[in-house]
């Protein structure tokens, strides 16, 4: 090829390239917000009298939601107190059936000994000896430790919440492959969910629902559904057409085909959805403590407020086994092959594992009423390690603070509060100019109108103080986590046994709740930006180690092999040819990350922050919906803006490398 024929657009690093890069008009914005600043107040900051009031009108609107809408005598409160009443019996009798008993019929609830063994069974069933074990053992450290009922209150909640938000999932994910118009409507709901933090779902279920565990499991509901109907839609379209067409050619009707031909077939992608569920509503019950939901949650939450460090662990390790126990058990079922009997195996063989558990629940109920011990593990057979930890945490803080205090105190004074303080100053038209000619040079005017016009929404509704402090923490956590994540997915991409070490420890880092996160962090680090942030860095690292491991992984060989044909060395192939490549893929584990770090920053809200977290807190008690919820919105739109422009650059990225 004739060098001195090659396009700009072919030699992207080329000086004259370089040069023709738009950065003059991020200088030109960026000296324009300066200048405008000289010539307003207010373009420095946005004036309080010109702030749309927004939240009120929200507050206003709930306050007459709850107390005075109504059609004829029928009013919203009827509406929602049915709600209430119908989602109460299935969750009373789960909670019957794992603590409470049946009071009038002198039922006792089912015995621990029997949850424990029917858990193993289900793992062997599932997955075999090994799983057994695990979540048999699992389970025995919630009884043995003390933790047993507020185990089953949380376990209560995930149980029939599960069911419901992955039923409403798999309907509205058929309705979105079925209608163009539903499609239309359903799909930026999920975007919009899925940005939201925890908490903003708490604030409006709690002004009309109230405080309690009804509450707390609709929220559930509500925050655990789109994952599962996001893995419908993909399992229903990636349905092989071969498949499809061999339905149609055997006479399915289309209702047939869904049930008996898409569905079986995307079983996989939806026990992954499951999965999804599962997770997202143990993260959200403990959450939903902050709304009277009572198990480990309440307990943990409790422990951390009064710095009862031992009993926080504890209380976290409950949480994390169960999510861990959970999470095994739906992915072993995703991969588990169906078994087929013949027509002469017996009613036993078939049902095994289920007569077995069946026998052991009728053993140890009779045996219960004689060794009441069996029902539940009194106080003093119980064991705890809190005073212990306690007295190590003490022992280590004494004598490790003086060396990680100071550190603390350097990064917090010499970097955190300069870059804080820079975007605590940062003009408005600034910030806002700069994305929308970002917008506009990664994904024309759609994505420009709508980046610049979320953020300029945040400033109008009086949210920018808190939204630069999240920002600031977000950012600052997210290029840790690059210089963390990506160096180790590429570790990873060059040792199978590397990755195989990483990739583990990452699933288990991702069936952690967010709660658990903050135990560590505040017993080395107390209170404070760096606490947050490395908070933020624990939960949200995940995703950019992953995705850089995928996308160095799936380089095509032939790449790899024409770079060492043309005399590359090992370091020039991987720098010209492997990481071009992979670099769409790296920036949607940066997009993912961020999104990510943003849901963690309304959990650090509970160990002392001043950003939109802190602005959700702060609404709960005092059931100011506005605030709350356009707070959680605020926060959302960040990542969304952070999704559209990272979303649009790895669109360019793979367009210019020919990458489907």
């Amino acid at each position: 090829m004739d060098i001195a024929h090659t396009t700009d657009e072919a030699r992207p690093w080329s000086g004259r390239a370089l040069l023709a890069l738009p950065l003059w008009q991020f200088f030109v914005v960026i000296a324009g917000g300066i200048l405008l600043t000289t010539l307003w107040e207010g373009f420095a900051r946005w004036p309080d009298d010109l702030v749309i009031p927004m939240k009120e009108w929200i507050t206003r609107f709930f306050e007459w939601l709850g107390k005075e809408a109504a059609i004829g005598s029928y009013s919203f409160k009827d509406f929602t107190r049915a709600i209430s009443d119908l989602l109460s019996y299935p969750l009373e009798w789960t909670e019957a059936l794992l603590y409470r008993g049946i009071k009038p019929l002198g039922l006792p609830p089912i015995p621990w000994v029997a949850v424990v063994l029917g858990t193993a069974i289900l793992g062997h069933w599932i997955g075999g000896w090994r799983l057994a074990l695990f979540v048999g053992a699992s389970m025995l450290y919630l009884s043995i430790f003390g933790l047993w009922k507020d185990s089953m209150r949380t376990l209560s909640i995930v149980l029939v919440a599960v069911p419901i938000a992955a039923a409403i999932g798999l309907f509205l994910g058929i309705r979105v492959t079925r209608s163009k118009r539903a499609a239309a409507i359903i799909t930026p709901m999920f975007d919009l969910m899925q940005a939201t933090p925890h908490m903003a779902y708490l604030v409006p279920v709690v002004v009309l629902f109230g405080f309690g565990q009804v509450p707390a499991m609709l929220a559930t509901v509500i925050f655990a559904m789109p994952p599962m109907a996001r893995c419908a839609i993909l399992g229903i379209q990636t349905v092989p057409q071969d498949v499809i067409e061999s339905g149609r050619m055997s006479g399915c009707t289309p209702r047939q085909l869904l049930w008996k031909v898409q569905l079986p077939t995307s079983k996989k992608t939806l026990m992954l959805g499951l999965n999804q569920v599962v997770m997202q509503t143990l993260a959200m019950v403990v959450i939903a403590s902050l709304v009277g939901a009572s198990g480990l949650g309440q307990k943990l939450l409790f422990s951390l407020q009064q710095l009862r460090l031992g009993a926080a662990v504890e209380q976290g390790l409950a949480i994390v086994l169960i999510a861990v126990v959970l999470d095994r058990l739906t992915q072993a079922y995703a991969y588990r092959e169906t078994i087929h009997y013949s027509a002469t195996t017996s009613f036993f063989q078939r049902h095994k594992h289920l007569l077995l558990f069946l026998f052991i629940l009728i053993v140890t109920f009779i045996a219960a009423n004689f060794h009441k011990e069996l029902a539940i593990l009194p106080k003093k057979m119980t064991f705890t390690l809190g005073r212990e930890i306690d007295f190590a945490v003490r022992e280590f803080s004494k004598n490790a603070y003086d060396y990680i205090g100071p550190v603390r105190d350097f990064i917090t004074v010499s970097i955190l509060l300069p870059i804080r303080d820079f975007y605590l100053w940062l003009p408005w038209p600034v910030l806002v100019g700069c994305i929308a000619v970002a917008g506009y040079r990664l994904g024309g005017f759609p994505v420009m109108t709508l980046t610049a016009s979320l953020m300029l929404a945040i400033m109008l509704f009086g949210f920018w103080e808190p939204a630069m402090l999240t920002i600031y923490l977000v950012f600052s956590a997210v290029v840790i986590c690059i210089l963390i994540g990506v160096p180790i997915g590429v570790l990873a991409s060059r040792s199978e046994r590397i990755a195989k070490v990483t990739m583990t420890i990452c699933d288990t880092l991702q069936t952690f709740p967010s709660f658990i996160y903050l135990i560590p962090v505040i017993m080395l680090f107390k209170v404070g930006d760096l606490s947050n942030i490395i908070a933020i860095l624990a939960y949200a690292t995940v995703p950019a180690v992953r995705y850089t491991y995928l996308g160095l992984k799936r380089v095509p060989e032939v790449l790899k092999e024409a770079a060492i044909a043309n005399g590359c060395t090992p370091r020039q192939k991987f720098w010209k040819v492997e990481m071009p490549f992979a670099i769409p893929e790296i920036m949607l584990g940066v997009n993912q990350t961020i999104m990510m770090a943003l849901a963690m920053t309304a959990i650090t809200a509970l160990i002392g922050s001043r950003d939109l977290g802190q602005e959700i807190y702060r609404a709960l008690p005092t059931a100011d919906t506005g605030r709350g919820l356009l707070a959680g919105l605020g926060i959302a739109a960040i990542g969304i803006i952070a999704d559209r422009l990272i979303s649009a650059w790895a669109t360019k990225k793979k367009k210019n490398l020919g990458i489907e």
